[in-house]
């Protein structure tokens, strides 16, 4: 049986601090509709100019709390950030204030990563967001499935925790005897890829009560912690 849950049946803890960042409001927010194929969200719906007094917001008050914090035992943020526009935007816009608290930065910046994209919604996608409720609904009896052709809430859930996985190895390829500081690791990204990725740090063994957690509003920042 493949493994939905990377984190399930995870024996140590993550090195790394996570933080789920949701894009700040994107025109496709403001138009109510669902915007969820590479093909498109990639090259349109960026922010509102809401959204980005959203995420300038959302980056100094990070850097406040950065600077506030036992900051001695980090190196600095961590960015990733899905490649759909109104995530890159949300990202560049907080790295920026991040820099001007002169916060070091991975990689002096923000990285792509596109297991961060949205969930697809299939023949949904460009109608109105109003139809998210109808995938839901299936998702807490089924999170295995299809519906519209939707991207199942388990295949969100399989690529974003293997992605913590992965992230959490890489960023401790910096450590050393000399250096055992650690990141604080944000992650850019969408509502549905949020919520799912949640209950991977809760473990639990499917995607199917992601809509049970607390929603996540735009431009807002929620640290990520492994249930024991």
């Amino acid at each position: 049986m493949s493994t939905i849950n990377h984190l399930l049946h995870r024996s140590s803890p993550l090195f790394n601090s996570f933080y789920a960042l949701r894009h700040g409001q994107s025109l496709a927010n403001v138009a109510r509709i669902i915007s969820s194929d590479p093909a498109i969200s990639t090259v349109e719906h960026s922010l509102s100019g809401v959204g980005k007094e959203q995420a300038k917001s959302a980056g100094e008050s990070f850097a406040s709390d950065y600077l506030e914090s036992a900051s001695s035992q980090y190196q600095g943020v961590a960015i990733f950030t899905s490649d759909f526009k109104r995530a890159r935007e949300t990202a560049s816009q907080f790295a920026d204030e991040i820099r001007k608290k002169e916060i070091p930065l991975y990689n002096d910046g923000v990285v792509l990563e596109t297991r961060l994209r949205e969930r697809f919604f299939g023949e949904l996608n460009g109608g109105p967001d109003t139809r998210y409720q109808d995938v839901w609904d299936v998702d807490v009896k089924d999170p295995n499935h299809n519906e519209f052709g939707v991207e199942s809430a388990n295949s969100v859930l399989e690529r974003t925790t293997k992605l913590i996985d992965e992230l959490d190895a890489l960023l401790c390829q910096s450590l050393s005897e000399d250096s055992p500081k650690i990141w604080k690791c944000v992650l850019v990204a969408h509502g549905d890829v949020l919520q799912i990725l949640q209950t991977g740090f809760l473990k639990h063994e499917d995607a199917s009560r992601h809509r049970s957690l607390p929603h996540l509003e735009t431009a807002t920042i929620r640290e990520l912690r492994l249930d024991g």
